[in-house]
């Protein structure tokens, strides 16, 4: 009899779990769906008619390579929860979203048409069977950036000629995602936590989640509320909740300060309160509109260029160009164009 009953017991919780794999199935196949279906949608209206194929993962060769996504696994410091794993024998980045199905999809649109550029993080394939989609993106060994720009990995302080070389690489980066598009895309969140480094100190941007397109015959995007990261809101869109390439300049010119003066854009109080935004740090606002560069420069920086005085102009230069970016009148910033032209000259301007 207690051998029937146990017998019984197995029956029942074999059925059990075979009925639990059964549900699990049906909701990746769900799940995959309808975030296919979304994504079919966001591609026919993005892409102008090209194909641009991309790898499908399954939610199983996800979960292998991250360990059922433990967070042993998270990539060290990044504000977004990012793992490594290794897939088909190479070490990757898998970004999985927790909500926002519309911005995952986004996200994968704009990552994918972005791929060609080699200062964007290469997406390499998706996964479309968990409730959110998940990325699959090239790896990047260096890791992310602080708040102040310095790498994240052992608060590495970055070399002035680095930090300048990452800047102009990120400049083309945008000035590609604002001109190369049948219609300009809007990056919408610049900052210095949205960028890897490879292990060449390459940048390479990512998160495409708000990006957003500018429609035709249209200059700009109307919204009926601000969507921003703290120290980086333009002064003008907080007034009109417009969203236009100029956002992305005044945001731009923020991470240049942060670059140049190793300090976070906004700071934050002992009771966790915001601060001063650095745009608003008092050295950057003189009457007569010349800044000594020695008040307001890392230290790390002027301790290597020293007294040299083209490497003093040329500080000098990145200062008044990051200045010029977060004007109020969004009307007076440059384009991104003309911004990445600028720090190719500002680099040029000391030989090696």
């Amino acid at each position: 009899m207690a051998s029937k009953a146990l017998f019984s017991i197995i029956r029942r919780v074999k059925r059990k779990g075979e009925k639990g794999e059964k549900e699990e199935k049906e909701e990746r196949k769900r799940s995959f769906l309808k975030n296919g279906s979304m994504l079919l949608k966001d591609l026919i209206a993005s892409c102008d008619g090209k194909s641009h194929p991309i790898r499908s993962y399954s939610a199983a060769e996800l979960i292998r390579a991250t360990n059922n996504f433990d967070p042993s696994c998270w990539i060290d410091g990044l504000h977004n929860k990012m793992y490594r794993g290794i897939l088909d024998d190479r070490t990757v980045i898998i970004r999985k979203y927790r909500d926002w199905d519309d911005r995952a999809i986004r996200d994968i649109i704009i990552s994918m048409q972005m791929s060609t550029h080699k200062n964007s993080l290469k997406l390499l394939g998706c996964c479309l069977e968990f409730d959110t989609s998940a990325l699959v993106l090239e790896n990047a060994g260096k890791g992310g950036l602080n708040y102040d720009g310095s790498l994240v990995v052992d608060n590495e302080l970055l070399p002035w000629k680095t930090r300048l070389r990452i800047a102009k690489q990120l400049a083309s980066a945008l000035t590609y995602l604002h001109t190369a598009f049948p219609r300009p895309i809007v990056h919408r969140s610049i900052t210095s936590t949205h960028i890897l480094l490879d292990d060449d100190y390459v940048p390479k941007l990512f998160d495409f989640s708000f990006s957003i397109t500018i429609p035709p015959n249209q200059l700009y995007v109307q919204e009926n509320f601000a969507t921003f990261t703290m120290g980086y809101l333009d002064p003008a869109y907080r007034e009109s909740y417009q969203i236009s390439e100029k956002n992305d300049v005044y945001c731009f010119g923020v991470l240049l300060l942060v670059f140049l003066m190793r300090r976070e854009a906004v700071c934050w109080t002992e009771e966790g309160n915001v601060g001063e935004y650095l745009t608003e740090d008092p050295k950057l606002n003189v009457s007569d509109g010349h800044i000594q560069i020695e008040t307001i420069a890392d230290p790390k920086i002027l301790e290597e260029v020293g007294g040299d005085e083209q490497a003093q102009q040329q500080l000098q230069d990145f200062l008044a160009l990051a200045l010029l970016c977060i004007q109020y009148e969004s009307e007076a910033r440059p384009d991104l164009i003309d911004v990445a032209k600028e720090l190719v000259r500002i680099e040029k301007s000391i030989l090696p």
